[in-house]
């Protein structure tokens, strides 16, 4: 039992703070592309210098479905452990290519493939990280508590938003302008090569589940035709309800500083405060709201969570669009949150719990991934051209609000399963 108990304790820290870490170092990039927009992406105009840096943001994401698949595979069959692992090094090195990338008035073109291949490196690693890291947290989890585990994950997720808002917000206000632009924009990316390694060193010493070894010695080996030919029901129903997550994450949280500065005017420092709000909010509850489907059921929960979302979310921005201020931006950021917390919370193990341990990593990583790519990739580029082609402020809520009606759907197709075991069942008695 003492053994038990241990290493689910090490499998939480394990997922969470390494899980955090490289959220950290991929998002940062998101949260920093007003600053990098102009020394690496010299254009004609503001706007299409804009356009060329969340294009490259856009970039790491269809690398993060060769991720998945590669690495996916590999957690499958080589175990979690050793994909967390590789996971983090790639990452680290991901980072390591945008933190130390001259300008282009230094080396011309060099400066911004420096910054793609930095950004597909971080892609490739990432598309690997939720699959083996919420695998990990279910398989450790007691049955009856995977909903709080996986509510872990998402709050893991938060974390790395709310680090790098902090961090954003304390060098924008502290530094000049000038030196923002010259190497302040830097600071949080050494953070990452700093505090990398010891997401490396947690990984490095753990062990995988009872699930995972004993899947590995009865079932057939993980390949991508099994995973596509035996459970593309579940690959499509967990696709369709990651896009719920894609839409907020990247849309209402990691474009916030730009939306705030280029549609609403306010300051770009203070914009971070809404950021550091609402991620503070998900981080708590989501844990909470994990371990609330655990006794409600997931899919009761999450429904409400997101139909509540979907009704708040134009009335907030219109308000917010009509008389903007740096507290209502952060008592929308805050409203917004509470409410997705009750999806972010159950998400983790409502599609685990959907693939059986010998395909569960590459299965979740595969349908997380390109739900990612296909609606988070550019959301940030569509978005920019949406505003500007409309002149509505207000465009960004009509593309969330669009993937949350499409998670919806795809959620009602999810059956119940907090009572059903699928490792269970492939265990002797």
């Amino acid at each position: 039992m003492a053994a038990s108990k241990s290493l689910n304790t090490r499998a939480v820290a394990a997922a969470v703070i390494g899980n955090a870490l490289e959220w950290y170092d991929f998002s940062v990039f998101g949260l920093m592309t007003v600053v990098i927009a102009e020394p690496f992406f010299p254009a004609s105009s503001q706007y299409s210098a804009l356009l060329l840096t969340t294009a490259s943001f856009g970039a790491a994401f269809v690398m993060r479905a060769l991720g998945a698949i590669v690495l996916g595979l590999y957690a499958d069959r080589a175990g979690r452990q050793a994909a967390l692992s590789l996971v983090m090094a790639l990452m680290t090195l991901g980072v390591l290519l945008v933190a130390i990338a001259p300008p282009y008035s230094a080396i011309g073109i060099g400066a911004p493939l420096m910054i793609v291949l930095g950004r597909l490196l971080q892609g490739f690693s990432a598309g690997g990280a939720f699959g083996s890291s919420t695998a990990l947290l279910i398989e450790a989890a007691p049955f009856s508590k995977r909903g709080l585990y996986g509510g872990w994950q998402m709050a893991s997720q938060a974390a790395a938003l709310l680090l790098g808002a902090a961090l954003g917000a304390a060098i924008t206000r502290g530094l000049s302008p000038e030196a923002l632009k010259s190497w302040g924009w830097r600071v949080p990316f050494l953070l990452g090569l700093v505090i990398g390694p010891i997401g490396f060193y947690v990984r490095r010493h753990l062990a995988d589940s009872e699930a995972f070894l004993h899947a590995q010695q009865t079932a057939r080996r993980a390949t991508l035709r099994e995973v596509l030919a035996s459970h593309s029901r579940e690959v499509l129903c967990a696709l369709g309800t990651v896009i719920a997550v894609t839409v907020t994450l990247y849309v209402l949280i990691s474009y916030l500083p730009t939306f705030a500065v280029k549609q609403l005017k306010l300051p770009y420092a203070q914009s971070f405060y809404a950021l550091i709000a609402g991620n503070l909010l998900l981080m708590v509850l989501s844990p909470l709201t994990g371990a609330w489907s655990d006794r409600i059921g997931r899919k009761r929960l999450a429904m409400w969570s997101l139909v509540l979302t979907l009704v708040l979310i134009y009335p907030l921005f219109a308000s917010l669009a009509a008389a903007p201020s740096v507290s209502k931006l952060i008592l929308v950021q805050a409203i917004l949150s509470i409410t997705l917390s009750g999806y972010y919370g159950p998400f983790g193990a409502m599609i685990a719990e959907l693939f059986p341990a010998n395909v569960r990593s590459t299965g979740l990583s595969l349908a997380y991934n390109l739900a990612v790519m296909l609606f988070g990739a550019f959301g940030q580029l569509i978005v920019t051209w949406l505003i500007e082609t409309t002149g509505s402020p207000l465009a960004p809520t009509y593309y969330v609000m669009g993937g949350l009606a499409l998670s919806i759907v795809s959620l009602a197709y999810i059956p119940g399963l907090r009572h059903v075991d699928l490792d269970a069942r492939r265990r002797p008695a």
